[in-house]
């Protein structure tokens, strides 16, 4: 054991951690991080939309088109907001003028991904004659393509900054004035990149990344057990080694994710059942359903520490109730800690493979619908369970039997944990007394 923790140290976790900082990993992060407010928002105007209360449904119904507009220009419009995240990060990083450099990469991403459609001859009470931009190219279908786009913009504008390819103000100019001025350059050539590629060429970069990758999103984040298992076992075993699990498999899993979401709630919205909506495997699936307390399922694992006999455990187990009623579990990762715990790694990885073998088969039988809204990950499980479901009480349902099937699962690890954790208690006890009585004889001694 001590041979394969010291493999881990030395060769695994010094890999992960590099991976997990990499400039344009955390980028990436961070970026489509940023976006989750909005979600989040236009997923509380779905669930206004699908209250399940026929007199409340009826007064709703009359402002149906209006209060479904916050949700066009939230969930909607979800790859534009990446690229103006991800290039701010990315440009931060790099120490240039973040603003404009995001300002130019969203021109870059528009460019690319909504060429403008020109209607000739209007019909009437339908659509005027004129230009327009198809807001659908700039959902979560063109998510990889803002990140490259966000990514080659950067790149590009910091090469004309290091090569001092700029147009230079004089001394005394203000600043803003003097970045805008700098900006010409890079950003004119941008510009005809981009539209050179697009209009010129005929290059589609949003439909080439998107047919190259749906592949690996069936896999990862669609419908396949085998591919929620696997992101379910890399996230806890890289906790178990130290390490975010989320924020290794964040910039590689994240993008389906919230393609994944998008894409159900713009199903549910057009009138698809909670039951028979594309996806499967959401982020929101994990945090409902499995995550209940945080990665690992330690929400259980709180609850036996809270009347454990070891004064440290049941000490930690009440200080974490707080925090893994809301999915926060950083304190009982490091607490414990489960970090290079091979008592309690194996139930952290464990039980989560379980209950999601459980939820998939209950949501694939139509048992369970599916998730149909984003919600604060800070919220008890079964709560939001039941609302991002369409008002499934079986969703409830399912979270509580998990949560006990998990208590099972941990408890016989926990005992021994716990045992090896009173025999430590004992042991300090014993050398407390051994030297207050030492200390004791030396007085007597004087």
């Amino acid at each position: 054991m001590n041979g394969f923790v010291g493999v881990i140290e030395q060769k695994i976790m010094p890999f992960a951690n590099k991976l997990g900082n990499q400039r344009h990993m955390v980028a990436i992060r961070k970026g489509i991080i940023a976006t989750m407010p909005l979600t989040i928002v236009g997923s509380f105007f779905t669930i206004l939309l699908n209250i399940p209360i026929e007199s409340v449904a009826a007064i709703i119904e009359p402002y149906r088109e209006v209060l479904d507009v916050p949700f066009r220009y939230t969930v909607g419009l979800l790859a534009l907001y990446a690229t103006f995240g991800i290039a701010t990060s990315l440009a931060r990083s790099y120490k240039l003028d973040t603003l404009t450099v995001s300002i130019v990469a969203t021109m870059a991403f528009l460019v690319t991904a909504a060429p403008p459609l020109r209607v000739f001859e209007g019909v009437e009470g339908v659509i005027d004659a004129g230009r327009y931009m198809n807001i659908a190219n700039l959902g979560s279908g063109s998510l990889f393509g803002s990140i490259v786009t966000a990514i080659l913009t950067v790149e590009i504008y910091r090469f004309f900054i290091e090569k001092k390819i700029t147009i230079k103000m004089p001394d005394g100019v203000p600043p803003e004035v003097t970045n805008s001025f700098t900006a010409l350059i890079p950003g004119a050539v941008i510009l005809v990149f981009f539209w050179v590629i697009r209009h010129m060429l005929g290059f589609d970069l949003n439909g080439f990344l998107s047919n190259l990758l749906m592949p690996l999103k069936g896999v990862l984040a669609g419908n396949s057990l085998f591919g929620g298992l696997l992101t379910v076992f890399l996230i806890c075993f890289f906790w178990v080694l130290g390490i975010h699990g989320p924020a290794i498999m964040g910039p590689v899993i994240r993008p389906f994710w919230d393609m994944s979401i998008a894409e159900n709630m713009e199903a549910f919205q057009a009138g698809t059942s909670a039951q028979n909506l594309p996806n499967i495997f959401t982020e929101q699936f994990l945090q409902w359903f499995i995550w209940i307390g945080g990665a690992g399922t330690t929400f259980a694992l709180v609850v036996l520490f809270m009347f454990s006999k070891s004064k440290y455990l049941k000490k930690l187990g009440q200080l974490s109730f707080l925090p893994g009623l809301f999915n926060i579990n950083e304190p009982m990762i490091f607490g414990a800690p489960i970090v290079m715990n091979p008592v309690l790694a194996i139930p952290f990885i464990g039980a989560p493979l379980i209950t999601t073998t459980i939820s998939y088969f209950a949501t694939i039988s139509g048992l369970v619908p599916r998730m149909a809204a984003r919600l604060g990950f800070a919220m008890p499980a079964p709560i939001a369970a039941w609302m991002s479901t369409d008002w499934s009480i079986m969703a409830a349902i399912l979270v509580i039997f998990n949560f006990v099937l998990t208590l099972g699962i941990y408890y016989p690890f926990f005992k021994v944990f716990e045992k090896q954790q009173l025999q430590k208690e004992a042991e300090e006890i014993a050398q407390e007394m051994a030297a207050e009585a030492s200390a004791a004889t030396i007085v007597e001694a004087k």
